[in-house]
């Protein structure tokens, strides 16, 4: 890119399609960003009705208001992602003060927003992992779920332990900034400062 503002030129074309109510526009957005959608929607309600649910909104809303999306503002795949976490943590505040409502023995104000928080911070954390560069991604794969250490990553990548550790690393000090979500580099979707 040319200009830190400027946003990808898929990002471009595609809002501008959406806003001259191209179908085919919506398949290809769909087909692009249904599972980032639904599964970050899945991690902070856990129900899968209900992230199919807020999956339909998300895309509802995309259709309805193509224009709400600013692309000085950063990528599409990241305003998507806000805008999913949002409508998630709405229907998680809802329905959990339906329940508080109930009275039925259910989860305290506190302990709700207590989930709320936890929620949001696995809700980015799962964005940033599926965000992050794949030769970080696949070094933290080998390294978390395949239980490698840096020496057997770094066979298994081809490529130097030193280079190993460096992905490892990196893709873990990009995990770390998914608990600080009141920090100032936080979108403010996700908590951090407006």
């Amino acid at each position: 890119m040319a200009k830190k503002d400027a946003p990808p030129r898929w990002d471009r074309k595609m809002q501008q399609r959406l806003a001259r109510g191209e179908a085919a526009a919506l398949g290809e957005f769909y087909d692009r960003f249904a599972s980032l959608v639904h599964g970050l929607a899945h991690r902070v309600l856990e129900d899968d009705q209900a992230a199919d649910s807020v999956t339909r909104e998300v895309f509802t809303h995309v259709w309805e208001h193509p224009d709400a999306y600013d692309p000085k503002s950063g990528p599409l795949r990241t305003w998507v992602a806000a805008l999913t976490h949002r409508l998630a943590v709405q229907r998680l505040r809802a329905t959990g003060t339906a329940a508080l409502t109930d009275d039925d023995g259910g989860a305290s104000a506190e302990e709700l927003e207590l989930k709320v928080r936890h929620a949001s911070v696995a809700a980015r954390a799962d964005y940033i992992v599926q965000s992050m560069p794949a030769p970080l991604r696949a070094a933290l794969d080998l390294a978390y779920f395949q239980r490698r250490d840096y020496r057997q990553t770094a066979a298994d990548l081809g490529v130097t332990e030193d280079e190993a550790r460096r992905r490892l690393r990196l893709g873990l000090q990009l995990l770390s900034t998914a608990h600080d979500a009141g920090a100032s580099g936080a979108p403010p979707e996700y908590g951090g400062a407006a």
